[in-house]
């Protein structure tokens, strides 16, 4: 059963731990209960939001990211374990020393599968892929070209219409690709403590102000599935981050990706490939585990 990712979006609310339980309560009444490992990620959106230390404790223990956003969803930081995997020292040795060349075959890996999934996107949408899908071969290591985003460039009017611009600061539909993102931020974030890796130790991504770096490197093939929900939340209608198109995107969690030989919840697939990345940085295996698409697009 794919985990849950827990949302606080209202006022007033207060978190505390009892008996393996995330319990909510408001103006001492009690509103409900999450069994601890159930879940994968806890997003706190609402502004009077008070939480017990436990708490904190208890989901740091567990590996689980509590998410702090500001307006319009927009993640700004995040709780983080101190410890996780049982080798963690040694993947994060491995992890700073790894070098530039290694980086730079992971990221141009990275963009592919990413430009292959907008592709997917586009094709699931009923839009023309090949715009998308025939720059895979021009992405060379350490994308030198920015065939990313070029990509970007024909992605989005080609997915959302010619007026549509990306930024996170505006309203609609921009509003429900962030909290989207914030989604599948929680949950790459998991994974990458589970990994035994360092969140802030990066692949490609250099702001040195952000510290999941490294979350937003592994999340970029994941994007697009986001990206296929959101345009089907637009083409219905729906542009207000209200519950119900919540729970829309936090489905996307459990659909199924193709695999290696199998289908997988994309949470797991994200716990499989941060998995993956430790190992490529000990030396254990020579390529990331990708998800790719389960259609072939034209040569």
């Amino acid at each position: 059963m794919p985990g849950r990712i827990v949302e606080i979006a209202e006022d007033g609310r207060h978190l505390e731990l009892y008996r393996g339980f995330l319990q909510v309560k408001a103006g001492g009444e009690l509103l409900g209960r999450v069994p601890l490992d159930d879940i994968i990620g806890v997003i706190a959106n609402a502004r009077a939001l008070t939480y017990s230390n436990n708490i904190l404790v208890a989901l740091a223990e567990r590996g689980v990211p509590f998410v702090l956003c500001a307006s319009n969803f927009k993640p700004v930081g995040m709780v983080w374990p101190v410890e996780s995997h049982h080798l963690q020292a040694a993947r994060m040795d491995a992890q700073l020393a790894a070098t530039l060349p290694l980086k730079k075959r992971l990221w141009r890996d990275i963009v592919r599968s990413k430009l292959l999934w907008q592709g997917w996107c586009l094709q699931q949408r009923g839009r023309p892929h090949v715009p998308l899908t025939a720059l895979v071969a021009r992405v060379r290591s350490g994308d030198t070209g920015n065939v990313e985003a070029q990509g970007a460039r024909r992605y989005w009017p080609l997915l959302l219409g010619k007026g549509f611009v990306r930024d996170r600061d505006l309203p609609d539909v921009n509003a429900l690709l962030n909290y989207g993102y914030a989604v599948l931020r929680a949950c790459v974030g998991r994974a990458v403590i589970a990994a035994g890796l360092h969140p802030g130790i990066p692949i490609h991504h250099s702001n040195q102000f952000n510290a999941q770096r490294l979350c937003d490197d592994l999340m970029e093939p994941f994007r697009p599935v986001v990206d296929l929900t959101v345009a089907t939340l637009h083409e219905a209608g729906v542009v207000e981050v209200d519950p119900a198109s919540k729970a829309e995107l936090v489905r996307v969690l459990s659909r199924d990706l193709p695999f290696g030989q199998v289908k997988s919840p994309l949470d797991q697939c994200a716990q499989r490939l941060a998995s993956s990345l430790a190992a490529v940085y000990l030396g254990e295996r020579e390529e990331l585990e990708l998800p790719t698409p389960d259609w072939a697009p034209p040569a």
